[in-house]
């Protein structure tokens, strides 16, 4: 390791929260990814709902997605109960996020009824976002709780990256497997047995996961801060709102390339079933193969300098993406690279985003993982909703048809803008403002010595806290 990245304290963790950690990540990915990532397509393509009255739902959607998020990261911050701050919302919510995905796919309403279609799609975002974000609250900010070294969080987060793709990619299997490659618009009713299974499998995974997880119990004895002051601190942070304008940017870039591959797969590539996986598995594959890479790069250069090297190979492979994207074999050649790219932002993106976490402890003295989260889900989350907007705008505009299964030229070309361009500017514009990031070098490592000692005097005053209560 260079001198300047030296490592200045080590810290474990035991390989059964590692996977536990990792498990519950790709569980977690499973049923937001699944969901956030078909639901266009399906209430789009297979259900008959108006591209136009799916980009309103998901801009009325984005008023309760982003007031939801702080406000539940500030619930979290001052919960306190016997099983701790966050394992409680994960083992009692799980079985909530299941039932809630299943009925995703199962319409409580005529679909044949335009406006009833519409407010149930609107009811499933808002009610679905809600535990979706009171889980996804806690599994973005745990890493910033368990460790805060450098290096360890990098470890924990191979765990997290493995794991998280390996969600991510099953999430993007099924519903290619299931719903794209048919001259039929309608629902394969396998389709629909493999919504309920996954929903059951992943809401009892979850729930055994939250038995495994660590969490720094010292943290419940904190007063914690009231949510204005919260709000206020937290705005006070630069490197956080920096890491802010990066990440909305490559969220923007992510929804876009989620929604955006079952109709490049379906109309620009036109295969379906197993062939049309083939694009996918390559670009999980690379994900797969460069992480234990990328944590060496970490290591040699820091967390900033490899996201960065990794937000330039992914917008340098979409771009190739647009030039030579239009058949199967040059398409396995842009998605291997975005494979390698996408592969360090996995590692390294949490990691960042508890740096940010770290330098709020040594301003007010407090741990607000999930505040941090919530804000941060705030400013970014919707991003989800315009990048879907701009997506159905944008291939609505170059003639798309959803009940032709043949699109024309301008339709395809429209799509490849959608899927390859936009990504691409949105990940340059993710690149320049984390260039501005100023948590990196010795002398962020050396406060963050200063900050694993300050940990070690709360956890004594934690122990004397609970010997004065008779718990020990």
């Amino acid at each position: 390791m260079s001198s300047n990245q030296s490592v200045l304290f080590e810290e474990k963790l035991s390989k059964s929260t590692k996977f536990s950690f990792g498990i519950g990540q790709t569980v977690h990915t499973i049923l937001s990814n699944v969901a956030f990532a078909a639901i266009t397509f399906y209430y789009n393509v297979k259900l008959g709902l108006s591209a136009e009255l799916i980009g309103i739902a998901w801009l009325i959607f984005a008023t309760w997605n982003a007031i939801n998020d702080p406000l539940f990261g500030f619930l979290q911050d001052r919960t306190k109960t016997k099983w701790g701050r966050r394992i409680p919302y994960i083992r009692f919510g799980a079985p909530i996020y299941g039932i809630l995905f299943i009925l995703v796919w199962f319409p409580l309403v005529d679909i044949s009824n335009e406006v009833a279609l519409f407010f149930y799609l609107l009811f499933i975002l808002f009610t679905f976002d809600s535990i979706y974000t009171i889980i996804g609250l806690i599994y973005y900010s745990m890493p910033a709780e368990m460790v805060i070294s450098s290096k360890a969080r990098a470890n924990l987060m191979i765990y997290g990256s493995i794991f998280s793709a390996l969600g991510f990619l099953i999430s993007l299997v099924i519903p290619i497997l299931l719903l794209t490659g048919s001259e039929s618009t309608s629902v394969d009713p396998t389709f629909l047995i493999a919504m309920v299974i996954v929903g059951i499998v992943c809401a009892a995974v979850l729930f055994i996961c939250s038995y495994y997880l660590k969490e720094n119990e010292y943290t419940q004895i904190e007063e914690a801060l009231g949510m204005v002051d919260s709000l206020k601190e937290t705005f006070k942070n630069k490197p956080f709102l920096i890491f802010e304008v990066s990440i909305f940017s490559f969220i923007l870039a992510q929804t876009i390339m989620i929604t955006a591959v079952f109709y490049y797969i379906d109309y620009v590539l036109e295969l379906g079933g197993v062939l049309g996986l083939l694009p996918i598995l390559i670009f999980f594959a690379m994900v797969f193969a460069f992480t234990y890479s990328y944590s060496k790069l970490v290591e040699k250069y820091g967390l900033k300098k490899t996201y960065i090297i990794s937000l330039i190979l992914s917008a340098v492979g979409f771009l190739i993406g647009f030039l030579i994207g239009r058949t199967l074999i040059t398409a396995i050649v842009f998605f291997i690279i975005i494979g390698i790219g996408f592969s360090g932002i996995f590692l390294t993106q949490q990691a960042l985003f508890a740096e940010t976490i770290d330098h709020d402890e040594i301003l007010t003295t407090k741990r607000r993982e999930t505040s941090y989260s919530g804000v941060n889900a705030l400013i970014t989350k919707p991003a989800i909703s315009i990048a879907n907007f701009l997506f159905l705008v944008t291939i609505s505009s170059y003639g798309f048809q959803r009940a032709s299964q043949n699109q024309t030229e301008t339709a395809q070309f429209g799509i490849m803008i959608g899927f390859t361009i936009l990504p691409a500017i949105f990940i340059l514009i993710s690149l320049i403002a984390i260039k501005f990031f100023p948590l990196d070098g010795p002398e962020w490592n050396e406060q963050k010595l200063q900050l694993k000692k300050i940990h070690e005097e709360k956890e004594r005053a934690y122990l004397a806290y609970l010997k004065e209560q008779g718990v020990i």
